[in-house]
């Protein structure tokens, strides 16, 4: 074994490196950083020569990067050369190594700037986003004890670690001695993180400015955690958030518009009688102002009062008067609808099912997938509220999926796995299936159902089950479609239909993704609602941005 300085560029390829797919480029550009910072790898590359010629033996993405980074020399080890312990040294060096915790990076961190080093330098180093040196210096802020556990690998997520670096410390202990885990026991980290959360109220949602919130003595931190383009402060100082937005609110209140009280509820209180509407405000409305106190917005609803009943009669000759004679009122009669709620209920069943069959087994091509996945978030579910069944999935199949495809917080750039996380995600995120917690995407999930064919998948609906959700008149009419005579009642009608059936399959018509059309029509005036683009600062196009009664800056000037 010998420690010799070489010109990176004279080293050769061994034929016998196990790593033959290239990594990521983020990777390689995350590499050169680091050498580029410490001047040359930390550890030298191992170098097997055979006859007077250098083959590297392990490092040669660290050749690669000294290359980029122009080294005239670096140091290598020189090895004896053995063709079977070579494979196995190539395949462990790829294979067993791991990546650091969260912890012992943090420590490591720690390290480098306790020995100078700024969190700017470490981040350029090792290639990543200041927020992240930042968010993983937050280790800094939690309990010994918890880091321990974290150390160990049992670790929170990122939304759990958020919470719990946000609390203090003492906070933290106490309720560590009732989380703590057993030995060989993993931490219940999203019930320890919730005995830890505080109301958050964001500066984003604040009308206020800066003048009122010092004039309330609001102080605002920053969640490192949040999207880097989002003004990511908060503050957990609610009720002193809240008095500062009302205060905004009675300075700034439209003519006719009112102030709303708050019941126990967390719902805005009406007058008496009044009735809400729940559609676009009419002229005649009244529009109703007051302060979301979940989450601090200022809300906007419309409600209507109800008409003076005690109109005078009108005068007529003399000195009696005819009153108004009261207008007939017809009743029509009710009639039950095509299909149940129960009917409804098993159709959005049968339909995510053969939605998400369609997402996992059939051929998508790549444009259709990424037009799925914007439907996919475009769901009237989205927060995202999945109707997937798997409760684990359901809660955390985001960050599965995250998880999933990214190491190191770098996307990875394997199309299969992208592709396979792509399906999963659909699944998650659409879905007609009608439960307590969410889970119907609305039109957009039939538009996607139908871009993939998803009606193949449908059927089980020749069934005494389903078919008793039809009104008569509904199962009479498939009856006669399929050339069943109709029978004296709706019993025996079915029956039929179910008889006719029985060596088949059936899809009721209305269960089919494609849309009618009306929902073509209400789904384009959706679409048409606001005819205008998204401009780089996310602010669409043709409205004024900010205050449209604001100065104008340069005028101000």
């Amino acid at each position: 074994m010998e420690l010799r300085k070489v010109d990176p560029r004279v080293l050769l390829e061994d034929p016998n490196n196990t790593r033959r797919t290239q990594v990521h480029p983020a990777y390689d550009d995350q590499l050169l950083a680091s050498i580029r910072a410490t001047g040359g790898p930390v550890q030298p590359p191992v170098i097997k020569e055979r006859d007077g010629i250098l083959y590297i033996s392990a490092g040669h993405r660290r050749v690669k990067a000294c290359i980029r980074a122009e080294f005239p020399e670096i140091y290598v080890l020189v090895v004896q050369s053995d063709d079977k312990a070579d494979i196995m040294a190539s395949l462990a060096e790829n294979l067993v190594r791991q990546g650091l915790n969260t912890v012992d990076t943090w420590r490591a961190m720690e390290a480098l700037v306790g020995a100078g080093w700024t969190e700017d330098a470490v981040a350029t180093a090792l290639n990543l986003p200041g927020r992240t040196v930042k968010r993983l210096r937050l280790c800094g802020s939690i309990h010994n004890a918890v880091l321990e556990q974290m150390a160990r690998g049992d670790e929170p997520n990122e939304r759990e670690l958020r919470i719990i670096a946000s609390a203090p410390r003492e906070d933290q202990a106490e309720a560590w001695k009732s989380f703590k885990p057993k030995k060989n026991e993993r931490v219940a980290w999203n019930s320890y993180a919730r005995s830890l959360d505080k109301r958050r109220m964001y500066a984003r949602e604040a009308d206020f400015d800066e003048a009122t919130a010092k004039a309330h003595g609001i102080v605002w931190n920053e969640d490192l955690f949040e999207q880097a383009d989002q003004d990511s402060r908060y503050t957990t100082q609610v009720e002193d958030f809240l008095g500062a937005q009302h205060e905004w609110m009675e300075h700034h209140l439209p003519k006719k518009g009112v102030i709303l009280t708050v019941g126990t509820d967390g719902q805005p209180k009406l007058p008496s009688k009044a009735v809400r509407n729940w559609s676009s405000s009419r002229k005649s409305d009244t529009i109703g102002h007051y302060v979301d106190e979940r989450t601090g917005k200022i809300t906007t609803i419309a409600y209507s009062m109800p008409a003076d009943k005690t109109a005078k009669a009108g005068k007529g000759k003399g000195k009696t008067g005819s009153a108004p004679q009261a207008e007939e009122v017809v009743t029509l009669p009710k009639t039950r609808p095509p299909v149940t709620q129960d009917g409804l209920k098993r159709i959005g069943d049968l339909q995510t099912d053969a939605l998400h069959k369609a997402f996992a087994e059939d051929e998508i091509d790549d444009l259709t997938l990424i037009g799925l996945l914007v439907l996919a978030f475009a769901g009237k579910n989205v927060e995202v509220r999945t109707g997937i069944a798997n409760e684990e999935l359901r809660f955390h199949g985001r960050e599965i999926l995250a998880g999933r495809i990214t190491e190191n917080g770098i996307l990875t750039a394997d199309p299969d796995t992208l592709r396979k996380a792509a399906r999963d995600a659909l699944q998650i995120a659409l879905g007609l299936r009608t439960t307590n917690y969410g889970g119907n995407s609305g039109l957009v999930a039939r538009i996607a159902g139908a871009a993939v064919n998803a009606d193949r998948h449908l059927g089980g609906m020749a069934s005494e089950e389903f078919l008793s959700c039809l009104s008569k008149a509904e199962i009479e009419a498939v009856a006669s479609a399929q050339g069943i005579l109709p029978k004296p009642i709706g019993k025996l009608t079915r029956a039929a239909v179910v008889a006719h059936f029985k060596d088949g399959d059936y899809v009721y018509p209305g269960a089919q993704f494609g849309l009618s059309p009306d929902e073509i029509a209400s789904h384009t005036v959706a679409g048409n609602r606001r005819q205008v683009g998204f401009d780089d600062d996310g602010v669409e196009d043709g409205e004024p941005h900010g205050d449209p009664d604001a100065p104008d800056l340069e005028d101000a000037a």
